[in-house]
């Protein structure tokens, strides 16, 4: 694991969806939630856009600070999101896969991350020989952007969860 003491994270929608629907769930581990409301800890726009279950939207909406869901519309993260874009499309992917990766958030969250200096959260995995799909971390690895999955952010955060004491209620 690289060292991460100090990084300021940027998260995927993935993130926030997998936790919801599998690891951290609201009623299981509040916790987690809380935990993402650090300082450290934001997202773009176009990840908010992207939360379209229910919890999740009223979550994004009522618990997180307006500043945790950053704009993209600043010239220099529009620069860093053209270049990615043109690398992407001169690449061995389909066309649909190029299509498919415009119009999600990827694209955008590796530039912001480029622009501000962040450790992208993905859960997405390295496979530079697909053609039919294009993955944030083959990204981040040509463009120079550190990227983690959720466990290393929370170690090194540092995060912990505990279990309550059940014998004080």
């Amino acid at each position: 694991m690289r060292n991460q003491a100090g990084a300021l994270f940027l998260l995927d929608a993935n993130v926030y969806i997998e936790a919801r629907n599998r690891y951290y769930p609201f009623d299981i581990c509040p916790g987690f939630w809380e935990a993402l409301a650090l300082n450290r800890l934001r997202s773009i726009d176009r990840v908010k856009d992207e939360l379209e279950d229910d919890e999740l939207n009223e979550w994004a909406r009522n618990k997180m600070p307006a500043e945790c869901f950053a704009k993209t519309g600043d010239p220099d993260v529009i620069a860093a999101f053209s270049q990615v874009m043109q690398w992407v499309q001169l690449q061995h992917y389909t066309d649909g896969a190029k299509a498919a990766f415009a119009s999600v958030a990827d694209g955008w969250l590796i530039a912001y991350a480029m622009v501000h200096g962040r450790v992208l959260v993905t859960h997405e995995q390295p496979a530079p020989n697909s053609k039919t799909k294009i993955k944030i971390p083959d990204i981040c690895r040509k463009f120079g952007v550190q990227y983690v999955d959720t466990f290393e952010m929370l170690r090194a955060l540092p995060v912990r969860f505990v279990l309550e004491d059940q014998q004080a209620s």
